[in-house]
């Protein structure tokens, strides 16, 4: 099905390394807003810049995918020492294919990881790059996001045990 992710974590943080060689994974492109900090926010919490630097010590690579814009992504992704691609067109492949090419692996090496059913699963899936679903960091309150977050309820993936619980 297109709307279901291969994978679920509760968030960025919860996903190890030992998840990713266990399942041949090289490196993750990474969703922006909800995933890696909230919307607007110009930095990740300490939790995401730890899990973002072992990642990185432990050689996996990293890619920001986001549909906003280079003045949004670029600092962003600067202060992180990351490669980005912006205005990606999610759900659209186009900038996840983007993104494989400039980790220079094949598809079945990556995996993408956001909170969005409707951009980033659909994406994932539609582009042939393995999905992990997180759950928002929080929840946007503006309308549009209210109608997509209500239309994405009844094909949101359950939690399992093992997973932090909120």
């Amino acid at each position: 099905m297109l709307f279901k992710p291969k994978y679920v974590f509760d968030s960025v943080a919860d996903i190890s390394v030992e998840f990713l060689e266990k399942e041949g994974i090289k490196a993750l492109i990474l969703d922006l807003d909800n995933t890696l900090t909230t919307h607007n926010n110009p930095v990740p919490a300490p939790k995401i810049q730890d899990w973002l630097a072992e990642m990185k010590r432990e050689g996996i690579r990293l890619i920001i995918l986001s549909n906003n814009h280079f003045e949004r992504v670029k600092p962003f992704a600067d202060v992180l020492g990351l490669e980005f691609v912006c205005d990606a067109g999610k759900p659209l492949p186009k900038g996840y294919h983007r993104a494989v090419k400039a980790l220079g692996l094949e598809r079945k090496e990556v995996a993408s990881v956001g909170d969005q059913i409707f951009t980033d699963v659909l994406g994932c899936n539609l582009s042939g790059v393995r999905s992990i679903f997180t759950y928002p960091i929080v929840y946007e309150t503006g309308f549009w996001f209210r109608v997509k977050r209500a239309l994405e309820k009844p094909l949101l993936p359950g939690r399992s045990r093992s997973l932090t619980k909120r």
